[in-house]
């Protein structure tokens, strides 16, 4: 049995368990894990300028391809702590990362030694599973575990902390005979089927609600199957955006508080029976629960027992992955294929309200309408593009303008949320799948907050995509505070010294993207926006950096939104001809 140092028994691990790219930052105390790196050389890595926009990375990294699982490496003490935001990020979202640092000696974690820091306790609200390793053989079993655990039920992130005398101790390791821990699953069983197909049966308007959890599971190849042999519409949530394409006859459009369609509201509340698959019922989904719920029923599976009856008690209830019990609706529905009901009709009314319920996008004043923008991305990307993007009003408009038609091209960080996510994530995306278009969104606030990041996209050479729409001013946050009559502490607008054609918006963010080694293009005037794009794909293929298109936007737009479904505030013109929402997908018969 060969003898090595248990960091290298790491690395093997690893290598084996297919995580072969890995973003973060060396130090001291985890300088041994990196020097195992080094010496193997079967992982690849991208050096970050924080290491929280490291763990992000990792996060876009998992979300791009199934299978995935990002690798975020950093040192002792504040390399830790700054990774909870993405551990967070994570676990809210269900995505599979691994944090691992290095630690000070084991004999000194009790003596406030440098940079010594019980990062494993405070990562455990945050975490699937956080541990310190204290004995070096040891090392293999908690990698072993970790994948496990990774993979296994809901799917989340692990971190492990390691002390640098822990990484440096030999052991003995055969890599040759290491074999993954199996991984178990919850799966629904062909009575449960049966009896969700008779739920079905028995309704007059049903609908599916698909969540992130059929993008998780690989599954959207069966939901659309299932949906196609019952004629059920589905509704995507934010994080199921893709599962259907946008311009599939049963896409019924999202439901929502604010990422979501007129239309597709309207369609929730027309509806009696509804199932959902991977999905949380997530209150910027929901909004209120009398409203959402109404006399309807609903039938909800999900992989994680205790997430069913969370937010409210369903009729009826199946604990199982969402591959594991679309295989088996799937199977049942082909049997019943005589006799499902015909939901044609049904069918027909949800692309009908398409057709009529549209928000206006055609705006032609300046400063730019931010509904102008997302026309000219829908021209601008074909159903290839992979749209990344976090928190905001940039977000949540997005999501109601914006098409998407695979699962894995909308990336998004639903529950947690974070600002600054978008830029490293990005990354993520575009260093797991370099081949694709990458076009990451942004208000100017998001963009600022760990914006250092772009010149690992220079230095990298990863190149995608940055839609900056900025208004100068915490959009979101401004919104919300005319609840309070007030506008306080969000406006980011001053005049600049060094910049007076930014005419009061501020940061410069042209000096700054260029600064840092990457391109940039300002438009201010709506029929520049398209050329614009265009020539950001142009320049994202000749230098192969970041292209940053900053879009400068009127100060001030209210984003439909609103507490209940049934009552969303339109704050603009909607569309009433075909011209003025040119890009809407209206899904005639």
């Amino acid at each position: 049995m060969a003898r090595m140092r248990a960091v290298d028994a790491a690395v093997l691990i690893l290598e084996k368990e297919g995580s072969t790219q890995a973003f973060g930052l060396p130090g001291a105390a985890i300088n041994p894990f990196y020097s195992a790196m080094r010496a193997h050389g079967g992982i690849k890595h991208v050096l970050a300028r924080h290491v929280e926009a490291a763990s992000h990375m990792a996060e876009g990294y998992t979300r791009a391809k199934a299978g995935n699982i990002g690798v975020c490496i950093g040192t002792s003490g504040p390399a830790g702590t700054d990774m909870i935001t993405g551990l967070y990020s994570a676990a809210a979202d269900s995505i599979p990362i691994l944090c691992i640092t290095g630690q000070a000696p084991v004999a000194k974690l009790h003596k406030e030694d440098f940079q010594a820091v019980d990062i494993s306790a405070i990562a455990k609200p945050v975490a699937k599973w956080a541990v310190t390793v204290m004995e070096a053989a040891q090392v293999p079993g908690t990698f072993q575990k970790a994948f496990q655990v990774m993979r296994e039920g809901r799917p989340g992130p692990v971190l492990i902390d390691l002390p640098i005398d822990v990484q440096l101790t030999e052991i003995d390791f055969d890599i040759d005979t290491y074999e993954p821990l199996p991984v178990s699953r919850p799966a629904a069983t062909r009575a449960q089927a049966e009896k969700v197909l008779d739920l079905l049966a028995g309704a007059e308007r049903p609908l599916i609600v698909a969540g992130g959890g059929i993008i998780n599971a690989d599954a959207a190849d069966l939901l659309v199957e299932f949906a196609e042999l019952t004629g059920i519409p589905v509704v995507p949530t934010l994080m199921g955006w893709g599962a259907i394409a946008d311009d599939h006859p049963l896409s019924a459009g999202m439901v929502g508080l604010q990422t979501s369609h007129r239309y597709g509201n309207a369609t929730m509340l027309a509806s009696d029976v509804v199932l959902g698959i991977g999905n949380r019922w997530a209150n910027r989904h929901t909004g209120g629960l009398d409203v959402y719920r109404g006399s309807r029923k609903f039938i909800h599976v999900d992989i994680e027992p205790t997430q069913i009856g969370r937010v409210f008690a369903p009729d009826y209830a199946v604990v199982s992955d969402a591959r594991a019990a679309l295989e088996v609706f799937v199977e049942v529905a082909r049997e019943r294929a005589g006799s499902i009901p015909d939901r044609t009709v049904w069918a027909a009314e949800c692309r009908e309200r398409r057709t009529t319920l549209q928000r206006k996008t055609h705006f032609d004043a300046v400063p730019i309408k931010p509904q102008r923008v997302y026309e000219e991305m829908n021209r601008a990307f074909g159903p290839d593009v992979r749209y990344v993007s976090t928190i905001g009003l940039s977000q949540i408009q997005a999501a109601q303008m914006l098409h998407v038609y695979r699962p894995r091209h909308w990336i998004n960080a639903g529950q947690a949320g974070p600002l600054g996510w978008t830029v490293p994530a990005t990354l993520g995306v575009a260093t797991a799948d370099p081949e694709s278009t990458v076009v990451a969104l942004s208000g100017d606030y998001d963009f600022q907050f760990l914006i250092e990041e772009l010149a690992v996209g220079a230095q990298f050479n990863i190149p995608y995509i940055h839609v900056v729409v900025n208004n100068s001013y915490l959009g979101l946050i401004r919104q919300a505070q005319r609840n309070f009559d007030m506008d306080y502490c969000v406006q980011l607008s001053f005049e600049n010294i060094n910049s007076p054609e930014v005419a009061g918006y501020g940061v410069d963010h042209v000096k700054v993207v260029e600064g840092l080694g990457c391109k940039a293009l300002r438009v201010s005037e709506p029929d520049g926006i398209l050329p614009a794009l265009e020539q950001a794909k142009k320049l994202m293929v000749e230098y192969r950096v970041p292209v940053v298109v900053e879009v400068i936007l009127e100060r001030v737009t209210n984003v439909s939104m609103g507490v209940e479904i049934d009552n969303v505030i339109e704050f603009e013109d909607l569309a009433i001809a075909p011209e003025d929402a040119p890009t809407a997908l209206a899904l005639l018969d």
